[in-house]
C-alpha cells in the first residue's frame, strides 16, 4: 500500500495524490510498528469469586490484563475459552470483550454467566488479538490460563422422616427420629394400631387381661441405601438434584446412607455418616453424567453389591417406571426383608400415563412404596399426600 500511493503520487503528481500518500503514512507506520510490538509482555490472569457453586448460580468472573509498556493500541479483542458445557449454558458471548486500552498498562472486564450447570468445568485459556484501525493488520496470541469450578447440584431442604406402616392406614412417614431395635426388650406397654403380632407379650396380657406390647429400645439412626438411576432422560437433573436433597436430609437427620450409581462406570459409597461422606457424595454427584445404556431394572438385578447390603431400607430414585423395575424392587424387598421406596421424579405439574397408574398399582400390590416428586416440589416427598 505504502508503493502504490508513493507511486501514484510520482507518477501522478498534484495536491490530491501527495494527500493521500501522506494520510495513509502515519497508519503505515503504526502496522509496522505493531507488528513488531510483543504480545509476550502482556499477563493476562482470570479472577474467581470461588471454585465450588450449586447449580443455578450466577458464575462472575474478572479478566485482568497487565503490561509493562505504554505502546499505544487502538484495540484488544479478548475471548475466554470455557469448556463446552460452559459455553452451553453462555448463548451469547459473553466471555468475548472488545477493550480500548489506548496507553493505559492495566485494563479489565467482567462477565456474568447467569446460570452455571452442574458438572466440573474447565477454563483453558485466553486468545489476544491486536490490529490498527483499517484492519489492515492484525496480531493475536494465545495464552494458557487453566483454572477449575466444581458445581453441585442444587438440593432442597427436605424434612427427612423414616417410613414405617400402619395397620389399615397404609403408608405413612413416620415423625420418629429413630428406630425400633427390635432386638432388645426393654418393658411393656398397651398395645396401639400398628403394633406387630409378634411383638405382643401374652404373659403381661394373660396378666392384665389386655392387650400388651414389647417396648423395645431405640436406636438413634438407621441405615438407607440409595441407588439412583443414571439413563438419558429429559428429567435426569431433577433426578440428581433430588437425590442430592434426599442424601444430604437423611444424613442431616442423623441416619447413614450410601449410594449406587451406575454411568460410565459402577460407583459405590458404602453406608457411612457424617459431613465428609456428604462432600464425596454430592462431588460424585456433580460429575455424574446420563450415559447408563443398561435399564435400571437390570442394574438391580445384576449387581450382587445390593444383595449384600444389610441395611434395612432401600430407596430407588428413577424418572422412568417399568414392570421389568416393579419386579426387581419388589424381589429385592422380598429378599432382604426390608423397604423399598421408589421415588418417581415427574416434571412440573406433569401428571402419570395410564400405563405408569397401571404399573403403581402393581407395585403398591407387590410392596413396594411408590412416592410421585414433581419438579421444584421435592419438600412434599414425605408427606402422605404423595404416597401412591
Amino acid at each position: 500500500m505504502i508503493l502504490l500511493t508513493f507511486s501514484y503520487a510520482m507518477f501522478q503528481g498534484g495536491f490530491v495524490s501527495w494527500f493521500l500518500f501522506y494520510s495513509f503514512l502515519p497508519f503505515a507506520i503504526y502496522c509496522a510498528a505493531l507488528s513488531f510490538y510483543p504480545l509476550n509482555e502482556l499477563e493476562v490472569a482470570r479472577v474467581l469469586q470461588k471454585s465450588d457453586y450449586n447449580a443455578g448460580e450466577p458464575l462472575k468472573v474478572a479478566v485482568s490484563v497487565k503490561r509493562a509498556k505504554s505502546f499505544p493500541l487502538f484495540y484488544l479483542l479478548i475471548e475466554d475459552h470455557l469448556s463446552d458445557s460452559l459455553k452451553l449454558a453462555s448463548q451469547q458471548k459473553k466471555s468475548k470483550a472488545l477493550l480500548l486500552p489506548g496507553l493505559k498498562k492495566e485494563f479489565s472486564y467482567e462477565y456474568v454467566i447467569d446460570e452455571v450447570p452442574r458438572g466440573e468445568h474447565f477454563f483453558e485459556s485466553f486468545t489476544l488479538r491486536i490490529g490498527d484501525p483499517l484492519g489492515l493488520f492484525e496480531k493475536e496470541k494465545r495464552f494458557t490460563v487453566e483454572d477449575k469450578i466444581i458445581v453441585y447440584p442444587a438440593y432442597s431442604e427436605l424434612m427427612y422422616r423414616p417410613f414405617e406402616n400402619q395397620y389399615d392406614q397404609g403408608l405413612t412417614a413416620s415423625r420418629e427420629r429413630v428406630q425400633r431395635d427390635t432386638s432388645m426388650a426393654t418393658g411393656v406397654r398397651d398395645y396401639q394400631p400398628g403394633d406387630r403380632f409378634s411383638w405382643i407379650n401374652w404373659k403381661a396380657s394373660a396378666k392384665r387381661n389386655i392387650l400388651m406390647t414389647k417396648e423395645f429400645e431405640q436406636r438413634q439412626s438407621h441405615d438407607v441405601f440409595v441407588v439412583m438411576d443414571c439413563a438419558p432422560d429429559k428429567h435426569f437433573e431433577p433426578v440428581v438434584s433430588f437425590t442430592a436433597s434426599l442424601l444430604r436430609a437423611i444424613l442431616k437427620k442423623g441416619a447413614q446412607t450410601g449410594l449406587f450409581t451406575m454411568s460410565n462406570e459402577r460407583a459405590s459409597f458404602p453406608i457411612r455418616g457424617g459431613e465428609q461422606h456428604l462432600q464425596q457424595l454430592f462431588y460424585h454427584l456433580a460429575k455424574i453424567e446420563a450415559k447408563c445404556i443398561t435399564p435400571f431394572a437390570k442394574v438391580l438385578d445384576t449387581d450382587g453389591l445390593l444383595i449384600q447390603q444389610t441395611t434395612v431400607s432401600f430407596m430407588l430414585v428413577t424418572a422412568q417406571i417399568t414392570k421389568p423395575l416393579v419386579e426387581k424392587a419388589s424381589f429385592l424387598g422380598q429378599r432382604k426383608g426390608g423397604t423399598i421406596t421408589l421415588f418417581l421424579i415427574k416434571g412440573d405439574k406433569e401428571s402419570t400415563s395410564e400405563n405408569e397408574r397401571s404399573l403403581i398399582a402393581i407395585a403398591n400390590a407387590r410392596g413396594v412404596r411408590i412416592v410421585m416428586v414433581h419438579e421444584g416440589q421435592h419438600q412434599a416427598a414425605f408427606s402422605e399426600v404423595n404416597f401412591l
